[in-house]
């Protein structure tokens, strides 16, 4: 089973995990089909460059766009639940950012310029993904902007900021592009600009400063500086969260990490996360500036920091030459720190150990949702790390009952991340497949592993069902992309891929079946 116990290692990729499906199934694996090149939850970037050679004939790579439609989507964005979500920026400071570089006859420096005007660029590209602004009435409809143009403007500035002294607005941009690739379903680009994010904010202390909340929002010089690092310690905890999710799909180290980084929570976070999250849930149309506080994040921020502790507890290089019982250890303790999170959060908002649709979710959103992808997520990885065990591996007694209970777990959480998204299905926002693709693909592969491991039980056969109709929600899922049409060759990937465990786990069945009568 150590072929099929890496984080985000797919079984079929290396030639003694195909061995072993081959053993387990009767079949030889279809390596077309199972997509030998990248894992299905990731998307190699398609450049667009038509629009970029125009811009480059014509001069006009770096023209800045329209300034009132810049302030129609700085508007939409102060207005929308994505300012609270992803906070790219701090309303005040980024309209400081348009006024210098709108105003300014001549800027300080090149290296300056860059910073303003990719941070600017970079707004417009993530501005472009905000298909559906949680439905504010107040909120303007700005003019739609080539997201993809926007991203590559800012990409091309990006070796001047790394050049230049670091800012708050280069960091932003960076972090902005990180944020760009990572909703678009290119994780090794988002992993590539989340490092210089990182690499910049260390170098500006983010990840270890607290901003001085006594002296936060005030006019003065000095209330100017705390909200600077205000929004510096925010953008810290956006790309923590945004790298421990690249991180997890893509198997790369950490860059932040418990040693490294001040993780204390921003003041009042924990207390303000879910009464927002029932503002909202009531009254979707609330503008965001009505509310105070921090933000909500894409995740709540101790599941994010829960994940960086499961991956370096058991999935970094140190950890995979921990013995057994490290392991076991390290897997209660974390598994502990879970549940102590599960039982913290109100009742209303609380994920139950398993989903199934007898224990409906009264309280089903998109917040519900990403809490609850999330916590299985956690769930799966803590426990799915026990198939590593030695002694279990080869078949020894002694810690085979724990590692087989543990092994239970991340299947169950696999089994209600699938079942949770087809009952969360109706609530789900449009365009966001490559955000949500991950958590269903790899609870695919957990249960299809399982199947195999266990053909003979009979959950094998109701596990079977689930991968079937599983094809059927991430096409449904994937229909709603804005693009769906110029990204309909991935959509094929990700059917044969699911077509694919599906014929192969039935056959599993049936072998183990025809083993049985003989």
């Amino acid at each position: 089973m150590s072929v099929v116990s890496q984080l985000t290692g797919i079984p079929f990729l290396l030639p003694e995990g195909q061995e072993w499906v081959q053993s387990r199934t009767g079949q030889k694996v279809d390596v077309e089909k199972l997509s030998p090149t990248r894992p299905p939850w990731e998307k190699q970037r398609a450049l667009n460059s038509c629009a970029m050679f125009s811009d480059l004939q014509t001069g006009a790579i770096f023209d800045l766009p329209d300034r009132a439609v810049l302030e129609l989507h700085l508007e939409r964005y102060r207005l929308s639940l994505m300012q609270s979500i992803f906070p790219i920026v701090d309303q005040e400071l980024f309209q400081e950012t348009i006024d210098a570089v709108y105003q300014k006859p001549q800027p300080d420096s090149c290296y300056a310029e860059s910073s303003l005007r990719a941070c600017i660029f970079a707004f417009l590209a993530f501005s472009s993904l905000i298909m559906n602004p949680c439905n504010e009435v107040k909120a303007p409809t700005p003019p739609p902007v080539d997201g993809e143009r926007y991203f590559m403007k800012a990409h091309l500035l990006v070796p001047q900021i790394l050049q230049g002294t670091p800012t708050l607005d280069g960091v932003q941009a960076i972090a902005s592009l990180a944020l760009f690739e990572l909703v678009s379903g290119s994780l090794q680009s988002a992993n590539y600009f989340g490092t210089l994010a990182a690499r910049m904010l260390s170098m500006l202390g983010a990840h270890t400063s607290l901003p001085d909340e006594t002296e936060y929002p005030k006019t003065s010089a000095r209330g100017h500086h705390s909200r600077v690092q205000r929004q510096l310690r925010i953008i810290f905890w956006l790309c923590f969260t945004i790298e421990k999710d690249v991180c997890i799909r893509i198997g790369q180290p950490q860059m932040f990490t418990d040693e490294n980084c001040d993780l204390t929570l921003p003041p009042g976070y924990v207390e303000q996360l879910y009464a927002d999250m029932q503002v909202h849930h009531c009254a979707e149309e609330l503008p965001r500036n009505e509310l105070t506080g921090y933000p909500l994040f894409p995740v709540d921020l101790r599941l994010s920091v829960i994940k960086s502790r499961a991956y370096s507890a058991l999935y970094s290089f140190k950890a995979l030459k921990k013995t057994d019982a490290e392991l076991l250890k390290d897997i209660r303790e974390l598994d502990d720190e879970l549940e102590r999170w599960r039982m913290s959060v109100p009742l209303e908002w609380r994920p139950t150990l398993s989903f199934s649709h007898e224990t409906p979710d009264p309280n089903v959103s998109m917040h519900s949702v990403m809490l609850r992808l999330n916590y299985h997520l956690c769930m799966t990885i803590i426990h799915q790390a026990s198939s590593r065990c030695k002694s279990w591996a080869k078949g020894q007694g002694g810690v085979m009952d724990g590692v087989s209970s543990s092994l239970a777990l991340s299947v169950e959480a696999s089994r209600s991340t699938l079942l949770y998204i087809e009952a969360a299905e109706h609530v789900l926002v449009d365009g966001i497949f490559w955000t949500l693709i991950f958590y269903p693909m790899s609870a695919l592969l957990a249960i299809f592993c399982n199947i195999l491991q266990n053909p003979s039980d009979p959950q094998a056969t109701k596990d079977v069902r689930l991968l079937r109709t599983a094809t059927g929600m991430l096409e449904r899922l994937f229909s709603r992309q804005p693009f769906a049409v110029a990204e309909i060759v991935h959509i094929k990937l990700v059917a044969d891929f699911v077509s694919e465990l599906y014929r192969l786990a039935t056959c599993a069945i049936e072998k183990a079946w025809n083993e049985h009568s003989r």
